[in-house]
């Protein structure tokens, strides 16, 4: 069972998709609304949460206290230009943290509340965790979370804590163009050979809050994404802003109404515009746009064709073209080294979109992938293959880190040290080895080195502690290993001390136990870079490159030195929470989780009292099926009962707890079940009734055939046909008798004779006539053996005869 959690999750901006990886391949998990995809929505109640589908359903009725877009505050702080620009798009409250954090204000449970994106994230992880686990039957752990290919550390570090308060174990977080890279390569069969030219395939991401491209070269079990490029503030929502800004104004001059003035009117016109865009992908005729009872309680009308919606979206589509020309120049590719364009996300379906593809890179797209679920599957498929429990085809991802990246350090000499450890699209997941000479401790810090899509370059420091001078008083060798781990985060991974030890018995070479060419274990590294002599002369004298170093000691080689590697104590301070945070924040989510569970059972335990109360109600009317099971004088008592229960659940009833609708229905019940327990006795005692009497005609059939001399009962005796005879005589007077008094009986009181007694009769009537009229006949005596002719061996000695001693047998 344990291979059934291995889930691949697509977080969108948007909406949320689940896949699984199964024997026989990937499958989409349907919701509890049976939709494959969840709505990115998290709403809050004076009762409880609401997740997913049931919150979009409520957005605008509950506008303050529905949350969306949390996506693009992860990681970021208030003050960010980027989250100033995306406040505009939010009805709720949006606030600074102490921390200068985003902090989303929200009624819950009837008082104020603040959360960050990251638990508001982490609440819809729940809620799709719960789907997966519902629909596989199965708890689920191990998962593969899928993320913008532009995300900084600080983003995805932000991730992993949403993640890990929801209680999921994120095996890698995957880069969504990647993941769709892989769902396409994995299923094809034709890839040239890995020795042949690679098949280089772009594939452009176009969603509701961004736009992503990636060039990738294929080969027969493996994929290298070559290079990426991105606009993360470019999708499907900016044409529908465009598209209501043109409506708001054309209702301005119509109707002298200002939609921007009503969050509420203005949240209906995005919907409805969103509608009408869906529309123009398919239709170049003009299309209708109506909203009843819009603002003022006055209905709205307007209308747009394609080409007009092409014209008020050139800004948008302007961004969309120099973004797929980027990945031209990023990748260093000509259009004609490019074999496919597929495109996957809501927003590719534009024609507008699809004819730019066209026109840059020379080819029709493709839509070999499902366009919502591409994503989804590609991290299902990568969870199996880290995953333990699932064997997958072997498939080889290479992905990139799309940022510079530089280390920066205190120089020993007071000379600040600088170096870029990744160029840009370097390939990832990766690690390098830095040497550093010190006689104490140091910190090293990584910047991001050109623009990235974030107002802070900053990535994180690490200070290395415990490092002292040799006895000597000199600098001792320190080793750092820098990483882009499978998240696609830098982090300097590990420090370690270099103590040599001349051993004075032999002269031999150096013999360092540098664990620089040793595979990491998990497969998916690529053996360490001992960087070139390039860093050489810009790391001083303090950063010595390791290959000078070594050349510098097999130079002396007069002693053999045992090296002895101690790793050292990092403090590291980067973006995210601390654990001590994330589990605090675990803990609120759980009490939350428990919370929802309770109101759900309240609310459960309500509609069941409700329902049988309309139930009963709606059967002892005038002419219903309960009617007549029920005294008159007692049926306007029970009527009158269950108004005033009905009154009671819409007044003081409508917020009780659990325990009192219980008590109600339980109570209820044991007035109703009696008189639906005497309707179904009415409804199935004709039935026992008609079975009796059929047994006692078939075994009165049987008597007559025995008088009538029929073979199959000639071995009866008369004695046996009596009893029989004598029990067929009693059983009808007992059914008559019955029937007698279950028709003259009132339908409201309890029947004389129940359809169980009747059953009974019949059974107790049938073990009397059934062995008798069933006996078998007598097996007829077969005649003795003839005696044995010679050669036929002896016959078999009788049963009770002892059998003939082994020596009389050798005799014969």
């Amino acid at each position: 069972m344990a291979a059934m959690s291995v889930i691949g999750i697509d977080f969108g901006n948007e909406s949320c998709y689940i896949a699984v990886a199964k024997a026989g391949g990937i499958e989409t998990i349907a919701n509890d609304y049976s939709l494959r995809g969840t709505p990115s929505c998290v709403a809050f109640s004076p009762k409880n949460r609401i997740l997913g589908v049931a919150a979009k359903n409520q957005m605008v009725t509950n506008m303050k206290n529905t949350v969306f877009g949390f996506k693009r505050l992860l990681g970021r702080k208030f003050s960010d230009p980027y989250v100033q620009k995306e406040l505009k798009h939010f009805p709720f409250k949006v606030e600074p943290r102490p921390d200068g954090g985003i902090g989303i204000r929200v009624n819950y449970l009837g008082e104020d509340n603040v959360f960050s994106p990251e638990q508001i994230t982490a609440m819809l992880f729940t809620k799709l965790r719960e789907s997966a686990a519902i629909a596989l039957q199965t708890p689920i752990n191990d998962c593969v979370i899928s993320v913008p290919s532009y995300f900084t550390n600080a983003e995805r570090n932000s991730l992993l804590d949403a993640a890990a308060i929801a209680g999921l174990n994120v095996l890698r977080l995957m880069n969504e163009t990647t993941a769709t890279a892989l769902a396409y390569g994995i299923y094809k069969q034709d890839l040239p050979a890995p020795e042949e030219k690679s098949r280089n395939v772009v594939f452009v991401d176009f969603g509701h809050a961004s736009l992503q491209v990636a060039a990738c070269a294929f080969n027969k079990g493996k994929l290298r994404i070559l290079a990426t490029s991105s606009d993360p503030s470019c999708g499907g929502r900016d044409i529908d802003s465009a598209l209501a800004d043109y409506f708001c104004q054309d209702f301005m001059t119509r109707y002298k109404l200002d939609p921007k003035k009503n969050q509420r009117a203005y949240l209906r016109l995005m919907q409805e515009v969103e509608k009408l865009k869906k529309q123009m992908s398919a239709n170049s005729t003009r299309l209708p746009l109506n909203i009843e009872c819009f603002m003022e309680e006055r209905d709205v009308s307007g209308e747009m064709q394609r080409a007009q919606m092409e014209q008020i979206c050139t800004e948008t589509f302007t961004h969309v073209e120099r973004t797929l020309r980027n990945i031209l120049h990023n990748a260093k590719l000509r259009p004609e080294d490019i074999c496919a364009v597929e495109i996957v996300g809501g927003s590719s379906r534009i024609p507008a979109v699809k004819g730019l593809i066209e026109q840059v890179f020379g080819k029709i797209p493709s839509t070999t992938l499902n366009q919502d679920e591409a994503v989804s599957r590609g991290c299902a498929l990568q969870c199996a293959m880290l995953s333990p429990a699932v064997r997958v085809r072997e498939f080889n991802v290479t992905d990139v880190q799309p940022y510079a990246v530089r280390l920066a350090w205190d120089a020993a000499r007071g000379e600040d040290g600088d170096m870029e450890v990744f160029p840009p699209f370097h390939a990832a997941p990766f690690s390098k080895m830095l040497t550093f000479y010190r006689r104490e401790p140091f910190s090293v810090s990584a910047y991001y080195s050109d623009q990235v899509p974030y107002p802070d370059t900053f990535i994180g420091q690490w200070n290395i502690k415990d490092v002292q001078p040799t006895p000597e008083g000199e600098s001792q060798k320190v080793k750092l290993k820098v990483r882009v781990n499978i998240h696609g985060i830098i982090t300097v991974a590990s420090a370690s001390l270099v103590e040599k030890k001349q051993d004075s018995q032999t002269d031999n070479v150096e013999m360092e136990n540098s664990n620089e060419n040793v595979p990491n274990p998990t497969g998916q590294e690529t053996p360490m870079d001992t960087n070139g002599s390039q860093e050489n002369q810009q790391n001083g004298p303090d950063n010595q490159e390791e290959g000078a170093d070594d050349k510098k000691d097999k130079s002396k080689e007069k002693k053999k030195v045992i090296v002895k590697t101690i790793e050292l104590p990092i403090d590291s301070r980067t973006h995210g929470y601390s654990q001590t945070e994330v589990n605090s924040f675990s803990e609120q989510e759980g009490k939350m989780q428990a919370q929802d569970r309770q109101e759900k059972e309240r609310a459960d335990a309500r509609n069941a009292l409700e329902e049988y109360v309309y139930e009963l109600r709606g059967k002892l009317s005038d002419g219903e099926v309960l009617h007549d099971f029920i005294a008159e004088d007692q049926r306007s008592r029970l009527v009158a009962h269950l108004d005033s229960l009905e009154q009671w659940l819409y007044d003081e009833g409508e917020d009780q707890n659990r325990q009192v609708y219980s008590d109600k229905l339980a109570e209820l019940r044991t007035e109703g079940e009696p008189i639906k327990q005497r309707r179904l006795e009415f409804e199935l005692r004709p039935g026992a009734l008609d079975d009796f009497a059929l047994s006692i005609q078939l075994t009165n059939k049987a008597v007559d055939q025995y008088r009538a001399g029929e073979e199959r009962y000639e071995h009866l005796t008369e004695a046996e046909i009596g009893k029989v005879c004598e029990a067929s005589k009693n059983a009808l007077n007992w059914l008559e008798n019955a029937r007698q008094a279950l028709a003259h009986a009132p339908l409201h009181q309890p029947p004389p004779h129940t359809t169980h007694q009747i059953r009974q009769e019949r059974q107790s009537f049938e073990n009397i006539v059934n062995p008798i009229l069933n006996k078998p006949k007598p097996k007829e005596k077969t005649p003795p053996p003839a005696s044995n002719t010679a050669g036929d061996g002896q016959a078999a000695p009788a049963q009770d005869q002892p059998p003939a001693s082994q020596e009389q047998m050798d005799v014969e």
